[in-house]
């Protein structure tokens, strides 16, 4: 079905097949709302104007679009920095070659009348997270270990998707969730809420392109005019949100809304720049933070062995700035 899905959005017809060399992305999730630059590909061509047909393969998280990568089954991972440093602990070998959301999203949310305004006031409190294998699970821990504190010194509950209904019937204290989680959480009538953002304690990205090291080596022409194309579209997206929502309701599974579309693009927009994506272009990395995550990771004993993210993160195929072929 999914196979079938994903021939029904993206394929072509044989003949413009023919020209074109196919290229498949794993996500992290459905095709949803705020992947429209993704989705939009039948109306605006974006890919096939570099002589690509694409294809997505959806997925349940970033972990699960880097497996479904080594598996044969796509040319690259639309995955998170979690993902890649647990992939790399694992000894595989691994590039980033795109930094999709050099913002990081998540953070945590809490009722004003609980008392809780920073990460250090989460102390002794029940928190929510989406799951343990989740980004909200990794990115609280992230949190509370800038603050000092660990997960000895909370209560963390698996709450599911919906984790804000709980936070709304007073089960928990605190919920760990994402800047489109929040909105359509106070869409649903949640406020008079504090967020702690977790990009204040470290600006984490949000979600990359990885690729294995044999592609990056034996694909790099193909690489480079992906990204190319992926570049057109996240501009398009961010210069044009309004046809953006509006696409969304025929090509995303949960867009049938276009005003929260838009909102939800916004927010995406938002999240894929950066002082050093407007510098040096769109995709840009920013390094540091990546290496400081990674170190973050193995203090908080999630991976094992230290990471060199220089080694690991090559800009070459990046397009530059000024749009340049």
């Amino acid at each position: 079905m999914v196979a079938s899905f994903a021939l029904l959005l993206f394929g072509w017809t044989s003949a413009q097949a023919q020209s074109l060399e196919k290229f498949t992305v794993a996500g992290w999730s459905q095709p949803i709302s705020e992947i429209t630059n993704l989705l939009a590909e039948p109306d605006k061509g974006f890919f096939k104007a570099k002589g690509i047909a694409l294809d997505y393969v959806p997925g349940n998280g970033g972990g699960a679009a880097i497996q479904t990568m080594l598996a044969g089954q796509a040319d690259i991972a639309f995955t998170d920095p979690a993902s890649l440093y647990l992939a790399l602990d694992k000894g595989e070998k691994l590039i980033a070659i795109y930094n999709i959301y050099p913002q990081n999203v998540f953070n945590v949310v809490a009722p004003k009348a609980s008392g809780i305004r920073s990460a250090a006031d989460l102390k002794g409190k029940r928190i929510g997270v989406y799951s343990l294998a989740s980004g909200t699970y990794q990115n609280l821990l992230v949190l509370l270990h800038q603050v000092g504190l660990g997960q000895k010194d909370v209560s963390i509950q698996v709450a599911g998707l919906l984790n804000f209904a709980p936070l709304m019937q007073g089960q928990l204290d605190a919920t760990a969730a994402t800047d489109t989680g929040l909105l359509v959480a106070r869409a649903k009538g949640l406020s008079d809420v504090n967020v702690i953002e977790v990009r204040d304690q470290l600006n984490l990205p949000s979600d990359l392109f990885v690729v294995t090291q044999a592609t990056y080596e034996a694909k790099r022409p193909l690489l480079k005019r992906f990204l190319a194309a992926y570049r057109d579209s996240a501009a398009w997206m961010i210069a044009k949100p309004e046809e953006a929502a509006r696409i969304a309701v025929t090509r995303a599974i949960n867009g049938r809304d276009e005003a929260v579309n838009l909102d939800i693009i916004k927010l995406r927009n938002a999240s894929s720049v950066s002082p050093t994506t407007e510098r040096e272009g769109l995709g840009r990395f920013d390094l540091e933070a990546l290496q400081k995550g990674a170190d973050t990771f193995r203090s908080l004993g999630l991976i094992a062995k230290p990471l060199d993210m220089a080694a690991v993160v090559k800009s070459d195929l990046i397009p530059p700035k000024d749009g340049a072929p």
